[in-house]
C-alpha cells in the first residue's frame, strides 16, 4: 500500500480567548476589550494547519459528549481534517483552554485537559493500521505521555516519519527521543529538555546538539521572531522568520509544525520545507484564534507576495 498524507495524534480543545491591554498582576482585575471562542488544542490546530494547506490529514483524539465536541468536529471537518478515528469519552468534558492576549500579541494560557487525558495506548492499538498508511505522524504532549510514547513507537516501527512537538514543556524519556525523526522545541522546551538556558543562536545550537546526542535525528529549535535553527549530525543552519506585526501568537508553533508535516509528506527538500513552515507561522500570528488563523495555500501565496 502506498503511503499518503499525515496522521496527527493529539488534543482538541475549545479555546476561550480574552484580549486586554496588559496581563493582570496577581490579585488584580483588569478590563478586557474582546472575547471569543475558537476551536483549538495543539493536536487539532496542527491537523487543521496541515489540512488547509491541502494535505490528506487524519486525526486521532478523544473528545467529550458535549457541545464543544460538536463545534470542534464541525469546524475541523470543514477545514478538511478526516475525523473517522476520533473517539468519545462520556465521562469527561472536551478539553478547554483559557487564553489571555495582551496588547503586544503575547499570550498566557490555562488548559483543562478533560477527555484528552483519557486517550490511552489501547485506543491507539485499535487504529494501528493507520500508522502504516501515512508518510508522517505528528505528535505533541497534551495527551498522556504513555500514549505519546506508544504512538511514536507505532509510527517508528511502521516506517513513518515521526515529528514530536514537545509542548507543553516537560522532561522526556530517552527511549521516546530515539524514535523521533524531527523534534521541534521552542526556547523554553529546549531548556526543559536539556538544562541548557536558550537565549540566543549559540545556546540554541548547544541545546540542539545535546538532543542529537541522545538520539534525535533532526532538531529544529523555533525562536519566534528570530526564526529557527536546524541541527543534524551533519549541519547547522539558521532560517530567518518573516517580519510581521503580530496580532495573536497563540498558534504560531502549531502552524509551523503542521506546515512542516505537510512539507515532509510532500517529499520536499528540508531546506525548502523550513522556510515554508516559517511563512505559515508568520501568517498565523497576523490573525486571531488558533485554527481560524491557519492559511490555505492560496492565502499563503498571496501573503508571501
Amino acid at each position: 500500500m502506498k503511503r499518503n498524507g499525515v496522521l496527527v495524534v493529539g488534543s482538541a480543545n475549545m479555546d476561550m480567548v480574552a484580549t486586554t491591554a496588559r496581563f493582570p498582576d496577581p490579585g488584580e482585575t483588569v478590563f478586557g476589550s474582546n472575547f471569543g471562542m475558537f476551536p483549538g488544542g495543539k493536536g487539532a490546530n496542527q491537523a487543521v494547519a496541515c489540512a488547509k494547506l491541502g494535505m490528506r490529514t487524519e486525526f486521532i483524539g478523544k473528545m467529550g459528549n458535549d457541545v464543544f465536541r460538536e463545534t470542534l468536529m464541525g469546524s475541523m471537518r470543514r477545514d478538511g481534517v478526516r475525523l473517522k478515528h476520533v473517539m468519545f469519552d462520556a465521562g469527561n468534558s472536551t478539553g478547554i483552554a483559557m487564553i489571555t492576549i495582551d496588547g503586544g500579541g503575547q499570550n498566557e494560557i490555562v488548559v483543562i485537559s478533560g477527555s484528552n487525558m483519557s486517550l490511552l495506548p489501547a485506543d491507539l492499538d485499535r487504529h494501528r493500521g493507520l500508522f502504516s498508511q501515512v508518510q508522517v505522524v505528528l505528535l505533541q504532549l497534551e495527551i498522556p505521555l504513555i500514549s505519546v510514547v506508544h504512538a511514536a513507537e507505532l509510527a517508528h516501527r511502521s516506517g513513518a516519519i515521526v515529528i514530536l512537538n514537545p509542548a507543553p514543556a516537560r522532561k522526556l524519556p530517552r527511549p521516546l527521543l530515539k524514535t523521533v525523526d524531527f523534534l521541534t522545541p521552542n526556547e523554553t522546551e529546549a531548556e526543559r529538555l536539556t538544562g541548557i538556558r536558550v537565549r540566543d543562536m549559540k545556546s540554541a545550537e548547544r541545546a540542539a546538539r545535546e538532543l542529537l546526542r541522545v538520539g534525535v535525528k533532526h532538531v529544529i529549535v523555533t525562536l519566534g521572531k528570530r526564526g529557527c535553527l536546524l541541527a543534524t549530525n551533519a549541519l547547522t543552519r539558521v532560517f530567518p522568520a518573516l517580519r510581521v506585526k503580530p496580532l495573536d501568537t497563540t498558534a504560531a508553533g502549531d502552524a509551523f509544525n503542521g506546515a512542516l508535516a505537510h512539507g515532509l509528506a510532500s517529499g520536499k527538500d528540508l531546506c525548502k520545507v523550513i522556510p515554508f513552515a516559517n511563512s505559515v507561522a508568520a501568517f498565523a500570528v497576523t490573525r486571531m484564534g488558533a485554527q481560524s488563523s491557519m492559511p490555505t495555500m492560496k492565502e499563503l501565496r498571496a501573503f508571501i507576495r
